[in-house]
């Protein structure tokens, strides 16, 4: 009889779900999400694997609501299919897990302590760990680890110019994003396995971003850094800044550090420099009527052009570059914009299949190869779970 696997990646105000049945590896069945939690007009969606689509609008105040609202939706509309694991994405594993593992209270209590490391993330997605445990006690858990992939990067790209005792204390780069790094690559293998053993850039750029470099299939360097909030600006996330702007805004606006924490979360990135919106879309659609818009788009495709050139370096040159995520898979222009200019490094794409979204859009005669790839985090997270439970994979951590 076929197996189920629940896939829950909770972020900071969303609850994406899959449902995948093993028949006899990882197959999807419907994908969703819960949006916009805690706001009044939430959103909730499932698609089918056919792409049909069905939403709604929905008040739901917590991540403890949306669980139970996406459990009572499966419960009402998958027949007689029962879940016999969850996997969730964990985006902070810290130095002690590198591969994924069922959870047990022990490593429940780990992953609970890396809460000052990434108060967004952390919390939120231990609490809807315990929330399945006391809903479904019999149901086993996994943990992925977004953090992984990047566990091993050279030592000049890990280590904090700081104190050294911080060190010891777990303060590193640990960089993020690495499901979705995982994925891309295990697709590039089987499409173009030369230039997945070659010199990468995967530019993730979603709401979160983050641009990975890659040699022979192992980062090397990343641009998130000991949180989420570091590197190129995000929707709502400042990415890098002076780190004597905390102690300057203490002074002049007797800001606590709960308050730097949100704004640089939150108030910041795409929706701080435009006033308007954290989507780059919406940006996209009124850039030429607004300049604080158009200001907002020029100055995150700057920063992260620039952070390309900086990684090809960190490379010794470049082969390969690999757009994924929301923006990344769906924005031509923004695409475009971050590419103009780096013909010096070979980068030169092709106008048309650019603005088709197309597989491939380097010129035919471009020293870099150039793909846009949508990523699938469920995905990986559902074969690794499948293979831990399963297909005798990892051993459990504790």
């Amino acid at each position: 009889m076929a197996k189920h696997i629940l896939v829950l990646n909770a972020g900071s105000s969303s609850i994406k779900f899959a449902l995948f049945e093993t028949t006899p590896k990882p197959r999807k069945l419907l994908n969703g999400a819960v949006e916009r939690i805690g706001w009044r007009d939430a959103d909730f969606y499932v698609r089918n694997a056919s792409g049909y689509a069905i939403s709604s609008q929905e008040i739901i105040a917590s991540h403890d609501a949306a669980l139970k609202f996406i459990t009572n939706w499966l419960n009402t509309n998958i027949g007689n299919r029962q879940i016999d694991v969850v996997g969730h994405r964990i985006v902070h594993g810290g130095d002690k897990y590198i591969q994924p593992t069922v959870i047990t209270p022990k490593v429940l209590e780990y992953l609970k302590s890396l809460a000052p490391l990434d108060p967004e993330h952390v919390p939120t997605q231990t609490k809807l760990i315990e929330s399945v445990a006391g809903g479904s006690p019999h149901i086993s858990q996994v943990a992925c680890f977004d953090t992984a992939f990047h566990h091993d990067m050279p030592t000049v790209a890990r280590v904090l110019p700081i104190p050294r005792k911080y060190e010891k204390m777990g303060l590193r780069r640990y960089g993020f994003h690495g499901l979705s790094c995982t994925y891309v690559m295990q697709e590039l293998q089987k499409i173009d396995s030369r230039l997945a053993h070659g010199r990468l850039i995967i530019a993730h750029l979603g709401n979160g971003v983050s641009l990975t470099a890659v040699k022979d299939g192992q980062s090397v360097d990343t641009t998130m850094s000991l949180t989420p909030a570091s590197g190129v600006p995000m929707s709502s996330r400042s990415g890098d800044l002076d780190p004597g702007l905390a102690h300057i805004l203490l002074r002049l606006e007797d800001m606590s550090s709960a308050q730097f924490n949100k704004m640089i979360n939150f108030k910041s990135g795409l929706l701080g420099l435009s006033e308007t919106t954290s989507d780059m879309q919406k940006l996209v659609e009124i850039e030429a009527r607004d300049p604080r818009a158009q200001e907002a788009i020029a100055i995150f495709c700057y920063q992260v052009k620039k952070v390309i050139g900086a990684l090809a370096a960190s490379l010794g040159g470049l082969d390969g570059l690999v757009f994924t995520g929301g923006m990344g898979a769906q924005s031509p222009k923004v695409r475009a914009h971050i590419c103009d200019g780096l013909q010096f490094l070979g980068i030169n794409i092709d106008r048309t299949s650019n603005s088709n979204n197309a597989g491939l859009i380097s010129h035919h005669a471009a020293d870099v190869v150039v793909r846009v790839m949508p990523t699938d985090e469920e995905a990986v997270i559902a074969n690794e779970t499948w293979k831990l439970v399963w297909g005798g994979g990892h051993e459990t951590q504790d």
